[in-house]
């Protein structure tokens, strides 16, 4: 928990042991003595808690009834990200990471794959006729829509709703 909520607040680069240490409540050499170096504990940490917001995300969708219901699940889990809050920081600075570190990006693309695929699933299940491909429009927006926040905070779900719904009701060759 407190690996996750340092990272936003300083970044990644700005977490030392000592830091974590003491907003954990613990001695320093405990944090070495669990995990293998810091980095480490960071990248589990922050993959921890995405793979739990994406769960989440994954429950509440399988649980729509239409495709415009279901839009409105996969935007309202962005509505409440800003330039700044955690959250998006967070996911930020996870794949700034990826950049760097192989397992980490391993990891975050299994995760990718995984939210592709429950939304992919979903799609399929209202008859859409492009799920897979769809999916990945869609997971790559919901991206896209968290990084360009953090530029242009204007830019709102509601901003592109009427693009992805379009994108939802397409049917044809794609």
């Amino acid at each position: 928990m407190a690996a996750s909520e340092l990272v936003p607040e300083l970044g990644w680069a700005g977490v030392s042991t000592r830091l974590l240490a003491q907003r954990a409540g613990v001695a320093p050499g405990l944090v070495h003595y669990h995990f293998s170096s810091l980095h480490a504990l960071l990248r589990e940490a922050v993959l921890e808690v995405m793979r739990e917001l994406l769960g989440q995300l994954a429950t509440r969708l399988e649980q729509t009834d239409s495709l415009d219901a279901g839009l409105d699940v996969i935007l309202g889990s962005v509505g409440a990200c800003t330039d700044r809050d955690p959250t998006s920081l967070l996911f930020a600075e996870a794949y700034l990471a990826a950049a760097r570190d192989e397992q980490m990006r391993e990891a975050l693309a299994a995760l990718l794959t995984d939210l592709r695929r429950t939304v992919a699933h979903w799609l399929n299940r209202h008859s859409h006729p492009t799920p897979d491909h769809t999916a990945l429009v869609l997971a790559a927006a919901l991206d896209g829509l968290l990084l360009h926040r953090a530029l242009d905070p204007g830019l709102t779900p509601a901003r592109v709703a009427p693009v992805l719904r379009r994108l939802l009701h397409l049917h044809g060759d794609e």
